[in-house]
């Protein structure tokens, strides 16, 4: 009887094709992986572009939509931002108001972003700046690779992408420590501040940036300052990616023979081992303040890019859209771009930082059968 029965559906699939079956589709998950980063505001995204008609309350509020989906996070209304930046005359120019600004609302971080290229002609194209300041000026960056498993079984099945970029990250700033110093010819003068933005930030950008007039036909001007004062260097990024020239061991252990003894290596040598977060201590770490954001992630988006389309089409499954043209159709409607493009660029950030969880599997029954 079984027999027949399978003789059955073998021939009805044959007959009707594969269509008639269900399809197997694999959501991704995501949350929050910084529980002291919960609350959070956004503000109206600055234009950098040479596109004058680029919105930025359209892309914060994207933004907005696609960061209060992912479970964890708790976002402030911008209208409530805007208003009380309005109310305290704040121009969100330095990291100084930005943080005051998250003391006022009292969340844990505003997020500050910027368009920096846009085009809502097929193939459409996004670049985003975005950078998170925490309302704690003790708060230091996240570095990409942090809170994801390495070191146990599961490292083996950390994609490929995430490895490279933490251990780009990881060299870039162990190399910072090997560089020398020079200082650039300055055309402006320059006021010693210790609030002045880190040059190529995008605070730096919004401090250089030229009247909004002329902001049509000349490209924001880069920020001509010097490096900030290395003599004492920030706290680890992240909880302890720099650890005392004591703690401190080669990225590699097969290669200890080609690097300096522990005690010899620069006190604020960036160790491989901050990126796994170290056991609660038993009293508060000592504090050391810093002007860097906690988070930040840029990314240029275009339509024509397989792995963007692929993962846009992705998207469009979830979202039971009732309208024709399918996904095809998010690249011909720019709010339904912006959101994509907002919600690909929040969830890269944070998968990088350890907040990817299991995929969920859904059978999905073609919209023909």
């Amino acid at each position: 009887m079984l027999m027949r029965l399978a003789i059955a559906v073998a021939v009805l699939v044959l007959l009707c094709g594969c269509g008639v079956l269900p399809q197997v589709v694999h959501q991704p998950t995501y949350h929050n992986p910084f529980p002291q980063l919960s609350k959070v505001a956004i503000a109206p995204f600055f234009n950098l572009s040479v596109e004058p008609t680029v919105d930025g309350r359209q892309f914060a509020q994207a933004y907005f939509n696609e960061l209060q989906l992912i479970p964890g996070f708790e976002v402030a209304p911008m209208g409530a931002v805007e208003k009380m930046a309005d109310q305290y005359k704040l121009s969100l120019a330095s990291p100084a108001e930005v943080r005051k600004l998250a003391q006022l609302l009292q969340v844990d971080a505003v997020v500050i972003g910027a368009i920096t290229d846009f085009s809502p002609y097929y193939p459409p194209r996004c670049s985003l700046q975005v950078e998170w300041y925490a309302a704690n000026p003790c708060f230091h960056p996240i570095p990409v690779g942090y809170g994801l498993p390495w070191g146990t079984s599961e490292e083996e099945y950390i994609p490929d992408t995430l490895v490279e970029a933490a251990e780009f990250n990881l060299a870039r700033e162990q190399l910072k420590t090997q560089t020398p110093e020079y200082s650039p010819d300055a055309l402006i003068p320059i006021n010693a501040d210790s609030d002045r933005p880190k040059s190529g930030s995008l605070m730096a950008l919004l401090a250089a940036r030229p009247p909004r007039q002329a902001a049509k036909s000349n490209p924001p001007a880069r920020d001509s300052s010097p490096p900030l004062d290395r003599a004492t260097p920030p706290t680890p990024a992240g909880p302890a990616l720099r650890l005392s020239a004591e703690e401190a061991l080669p990225a590699r252990p097969a290669d200890a023979t080609a690097l300096p003894p522990a005690d010899e290596l620069p006190s604020d040598w960036p160790d491989p081992r901050g990126l796994i977060p170290p056991p609660p201590a038993t009293a508060r770490p000592a504090s050391r303040t810093t002007m860097e954001p906690v988070l930040t992630h840029t990314k240029t988006y275009n339509g024509h890019d397989v792995q963007f389309t692929a993962a846009l089409q992705n998207y469009a499954i979830f979202r039971d859209d009732a309208r024709f043209g399918g996904w095809q159709s998010y690249l011909q409607r720019s709010d339904d771009f912006i959101r994509f493009c907002c919600h690909l660029h929040i969830t890269e950030m944070l998968t990088a930082r350890g907040a990817a969880g299991e995929t969920r599997v859904v059978w999905r029954w073609p919209d023909r059968r």
